[in-house]
């Protein structure tokens, strides 16, 4: 068995999503007063490797505490665009993945942008899905589509239609995913834990795929 942390790590300086305001670390026990360290933490739910539920963008779309807890594990695949110079992943591209698809229960749509986390390009000209490529894929019984840039959706995007065309069928968005490169198997199983919180449009989460390797 090969696990793999799919996960970027959350500190005060990380990238977020323009507009969002970097984690705060706080020390608010420590050994030397207190005998013990603790600290306050202070972040929004959409920080670093995170998932989206639907009520993140839809009046009457579910929580992530709404949900059971397989929903957030299952079969997954990869679909590599990284060699592509291409900004929109239309449904054509998607077309000759459509038997992996219909195999499993997560896609992650590999881009190559976390090389460029930290950099002002992570924010720019990532591959993204168009409108008529969310609708294509909501047909299919998916728990959840990733990928491994700030956003499913364009940067530029006001609507998010991205996000709305999926949420309605309960497909959790994954987002700011790396280490990609590290998975060689073709499927594998995709776990995406979050925070069992109440009214969770979102949260962070310990992102890792499990391979079966054998030796």
């Amino acid at each position: 068995m090969k696990v793999t942390d799919l996960t970027h790590i959350i500190d005060s300086d990380m990238p977020v999503f323009p507009g969002t305001e970097q984690p705060i670390f706080e020390k608010a026990n420590t050994l030397e007063k207190d005998g013990f360290r603790e600290a306050k933490i202070t972040m929004y739910s959409h920080t670093g490797t995170h998932i989206d539920a639907p009520a993140h963008m839809l009046s009457h779309g579910p929580y992530l505490d709404n949900f059971n807890i397989e929903h957030f594990i299952g079969n997954a695949t990869i679909l590599d665009f990284s060699d592509k110079r291409i900004k929109l992943i239309d449904v054509d591209s998607l077309k000759r993945y459509q038997n992996k698809i219909k195999s499993v229960e997560f896609i992650i749509i590999k881009t190559g942008w976390s090389k460029y986390w930290g950099d002002q390009k992570y924010y720019e000209d990532f591959p993204s899905l168009s409108e008529e490529s969310a609708i294509w894929l909501s047909d299919f019984n998916l728990k959840g589509i990733g990928i491994d840039a700030i956003s499913i959706d364009h940067i530029k995007s006001t609507t998010f239609a991205v996000h709305k065309i999926l949420m309605p069928k309960d497909i959790i968005i994954i987002e700011n995913l790396t280490n990609l490169d590290s998975i060689s198997s073709e499927y594998f199983i995709l776990s995406i834990m979050p925070l069992k919180n109440r009214n969770a449009d979102g949260s962070p989460v310990r992102a890792i795929s499990i391979e079966n390797i054998k030796s």
